[in-house]
């Protein structure tokens, strides 16, 4: 199985990429992947409840969807 670290650079100020990194992370668990998340800079502000739930991604679902996808996907998200 191969392994794929999604990397999260931005938050607010460009909700397009930082949902990205969740975008990547549940395509990955549906090809039998293991994933991780990694929030860096910017994007640790999406680990705050009311910051992520005011990113939506143009194009992407609401971020707070993203997140739970994630969650019960059991994906390792580091801050």
């Amino acid at each position: 199985m191969g392994k794929i670290l999604a990397v999260a650079t931005h938050a607010t100020d460009d909700q397009t990429k930082s949902t990205a990194a969740f975008v990547t992370a549940i395509g990955a668990l549906g090809a039998g992947k293991e994933v991780s998340i990694v929030l860096i800079g910017e994007a640790a502000y999406l680990a705050k409840v009311e910051v992520a739930k005011s990113v939506h991604g143009v194009g992407f679902p609401p971020l707070p969807e993203l997140i739970e996808q994630v969650v019960v996907g059991g994906v390792p998200v580091y801050v």
